[in-house]
């Protein structure tokens, strides 16, 4: 009991914190801690977020990088909140990731991004294995996205729910990136499945020669 009370704490403690510091949601905390321990935002980058709504990944991303940066955010429920003076303007996309013309659509606005970030998570069904399927079905789709999107020594960093199919999708990431480490929020809740896989120094043609492959 005392341990539920603690996590309850914790939550509420960084819910409050989005509210005062004017965040829709508590998760950006779990963008604000990686980018504090590895600074994967930098200055005048173009970011695309893909799970983006409410928007507080997107909005804290357009603050660090800045005016001259671009974040678009990508969520299937519509996402409308003004851009803030002196930070990137962002562009809010109503799309699913799955549709064909998604990646058509960024490229013909933006010629690439160097940060790829997804909060993508399946709406949980009870079913601990359906729910770990459908999030590594998530991880694999932001993959697809990140090998035709990112910059090459771009950054990805994406949410995944852990189970068995977990160190697959891992051996996945490996050829694409430099690094590839997994990464725990002291904001995301210690009793649940949700990590996020951080990979930096994107490979674009071990992407293009993968996809041959297939």
């Amino acid at each position: 009991m005392g341990e539920q009370i603690d996590m309850r704490k914790i939550k509420d403690f960084y819910f409050e914190k989005a509210k005062k510091e004017k965040y829709p949601a508590r998760s950006v905390y779990k963008l604000d801690e990686v980018q504090r321990k590895h600074k994967i935002l930098k200055g005048g980058q173009r970011v695309l977020d893909l799970g983006c709504h409410p928007g507080s990944w997107s909005i804290y991303a357009s603050q660090v990088v800045g005016e001259k940066g671009v974040v678009v955010g990508v969520d299937l429920q519509r996402t409308e909140l003004p851009s803030q003076k002196g930070h990137a303007e962002i562009h809010w996309l109503c799309y699913d990731v799955y549709a064909d013309e998604l990646v058509p659509e960024l490229r013909s606005r933006w010629p690439g991004f160097h940060v790829l970030l997804s909060d993508m998570a399946p709406r949980t069904t009870g079913s601990r294995y359906a729910d770990h399927q459908h999030s590594m079905r998530l991880v694999r789709r932001a993959l697809e996205i990140a090998r035709d999107l990112l910059h090459e020594n771009g950054t990805f960093y994406c949410k995944a729910f852990q189970g068995e199919d977990f160190p697959q999708v891992i051996q996945e990431c490996k050829p694409l990136f430099q690094t590839v480490k997994v990464v725990k929020p002291d904001s995301s809740r210690k009793e649940s499945r949700e990590v996020f896989i951080l990979g930096r120094g994107f490979k674009p043609k071990a992407g293009a020669a993968d996809t041959e492959k297939k």
